[in-house]
């Protein structure tokens, strides 16, 4: 495999827009885009997405919608097939014969392959699933049982890697695009570039609201260098005590210049500054490390751990253990997915 591994999402007539174009949004995105929604720097590897199909020809998708593709068929080292639209009776084995023989070539040099929704048919139709358990939309239960009968389905499961080293990986339902692009990019550009993700386009559980989702908003460009000189030293010092302080004595200035220069500069009080800071660390080692909350709580900067958790659910608008509970699965998911799949 390259260094940046080659995404193709392989387009058929009738593919369905929603799954494929989600996947290319998030993918693309991945190392490129959470640095300019919140200025915290993201060294993620990037990836590459291509849509592709059988000949660089667009072709028609389901619903009439044209899908232009980047280029055709060719060298890629995971491949996705997202959702189509099909008769159960058409004949699968013509009807996409140059895809399968294609995939059976992409899977024979290491690829790995992945579906989303219906698309697990076509990986089933080249013999890809056989003794794997797999999973697909519920309403394809029947067609499996009677058509592919050697795969193991399971409905229920929104995401299934399967084979040795996970190089075939099904996923559920059509909006289960979404677990697959978290588990891609976990897999390929790290558990904390995927939490990025998840939360740039709000992917997961919405009913506590976009707060959980929300990341630090940046602090605006300026050449104001007395400013700038104290975010240096406030980047190595949020966590101790009285910081306002301790940033007007570093500054030199009077306190109430310091104030309005700093807000003039970042757009944030000195203290809503301290406390971004204090926030979006506690968030990270929340997401990454299983200490408890009293003692993130002090490694941030709060000797009152009530404090701390009142201020974290009033800014992220759930608790510090809630918020653990739905970020560090990615994380984690990240980790078994490179283990096995390493």
């Amino acid at each position: 495999m390259s260094n940046e591994p080659r995404f193709a999402l392989l387009v058929v007539p009738d593919t369905t827009p929603t799954p494929l174009f989600g996947l290319y949004e998030v993918l693309v995105s991945v190392g490129r885009v959470w640095e300019n929604l919140t200025g915290e720097r993201a060294d993620a590897p990037k990836l590459s997405p291509k849509l592709v199909t059988r000949d660089g020809k667009p072709v028609t998708g389901a619903y009439g919608i044209p899908i232009q593709p980047h280029d055709a068929m060719g060298d890629a080292d995971v491949v996705i097939v997202p959702d189509i639209w099909f008769s159960p009776t058409d004949d699968f084995g013509k009807k996409w014969a140059e895809e399968i023989a294609w995939l059976r070539e992409r899977r024979d040099a290491g690829a790995i392959i992945c579906s989303v929704c219906t698309g697990a048919v076509m990986l089933a139709e080249a013999g890809f699933l056989d003794g794997y358990e797999a999973t697909t939309h519920w309403s394809m239960v029947n067609l499996f049982r009677e058509r592919y009968s050697k795969v193991r389905l399971a409905p229920q499961r929104l995401l299934t890697p399967a084979a040795p080293g996970h190089q075939i990986v099904t996923a559920g339902g059509a909006s289960a695009w979404e677990e697959l692009a978290l588990y891609l990019v976990a897999r390929f550009s790290g558990g904390a570039e995927a939490v990025r993700m998840s939360k740039v386009f709000l992917l997961g559980d919405h009913s506590e609201g976009q707060l959980p989702f929300a990341g630090a908003r940046p602090a605006k460009r300026h050449d104001d260098a007395i400013i700038a000189r104290v975010q240096v030293w406030v980047a190595d010092n949020y966590h101790r005590s009285n910081p306002v302080a301790l940033m007007i004595a570093e500054s030199g200035l009077p306190e109430r210049t310091f104030i309005r220069r700093f807000r003039a500069a970042t757009g944030y009080t000195p203290m809503e500054y301290v406390q971004t800071m204090r926030l979006e660390e506690a968030k990270h080692l929340l997401e990454t490390t299983d200490d408890a909350v009293e003692a993130i709580a002090i490694q941030v900067g709060y000797e009152d751990s009530n404090f701390f958790r009142r201020l974290f659910k009033r800014v992220v608008g759930i608790t510090p253990a809630r918020y653990r509970q739905r970020f560090s699965l990615i994380a984690k998911a990240a980790g078994q997915a490179l283990s096995l799949a390493g």
